[in-house]
């Protein structure tokens, strides 16, 4: 068995009700579901909620929603582990069953995508895999900037390194974690020693939590739906 686990609270600030916030014609939500079930790589797609029109929405989207996760569970500081060792505790899942955190504000996340990181967690045996993306910038040159509006780099030894002489940086796509049950039960954070990144294509990377966000997000979706088309 394989397990998708898709955390949704109902209680977002900055985009209220963003879980199911209209997204390109959708609610948000349902782009993630559909990937997970386009993947094949799943017996079973779960949302973990609070929030009972989550819970229909994703239900109407081809997901289960078997469980309302708890108060303690549901609040803005809440980490994302928690939330799945939750969901494997309440189905008793064995040790070694793969379970894939999958975030309901990932729009652009592809099948292929979940079927790679299920692929690379098999072939390595990892904690964890994650979706991860470049930095568009050398993030060596950072600068800092004051009250005043002064600016200063962060790192100023870096100052006449030529860009393409700098190591590449990477980060949190925050679209997917791969992870066996055990992991998800024992470790507190998924960047533990071992954990591998699975590369994404910044342009399908976009976080959003805010309505600037919200807007580039459908303007990227709108493009690459384009670039689909027969």
């Amino acid at each position: 068995m394989s397990l998708c686990v898709i955390p949704a609270r109902g209680g977002s600030k900055r985009i209220p009700r963003k879980n199911i916030r209209a997204f390109c014609g959708r609610p948000m939500i349902a782009w993630p579901i559909q990937a997970a079930i386009d993947s094949g790589c799943f017996e079973r797609i779960i949302v973990s909620t609070d929030d009972e029109e989550i819970a229909s929405i994703a239900q109407s989207c081809g997901a289960e929603a078997p469980f309302r996760r708890p108060a303690e569970l549901a609040d803005d500081h809440t980490p994302t582990v928690p939330v799945i060792a939750d969901a494997i505790t309440r189905l008793n899942l064995p040790a070694r069953t793969p379970v894939c955190c999958l975030y309901a504000t990932s729009p652009f996340v592809r099948a292929d995508d979940l079927r790679a990181g299920r692929a690379r967690l098999e072939e390595t045996d990892a904690p964890f895999v994650l979706s991860v993306t470049t930095y568009a910038f050398p993030i060596q040159r950072a600068l800092r900037r004051g009250a005043s509006g002064a600016v200063e780099m962060f790192d100023p030894a870096q100052m006449q390194t030529r860009s393409q002489d700098l190591e590449e940086a990477w980060h949190d796509a925050g679209q997917f974690y791969w992870g066996r049950a055990e992991s998800w039960t024992h470790h507190k954070g998924v960047f533990v020693a071992g954990a591998q990144g699975l590369p994404l294509p910044r342009y399908r990377v976009q976080d959003i939590d805010t309505e600037d966000d919200l807007q580039r997000a459908e303007l990227i979706m709108r493009a690459l739906q384009m670039d689909d088309a027969p």
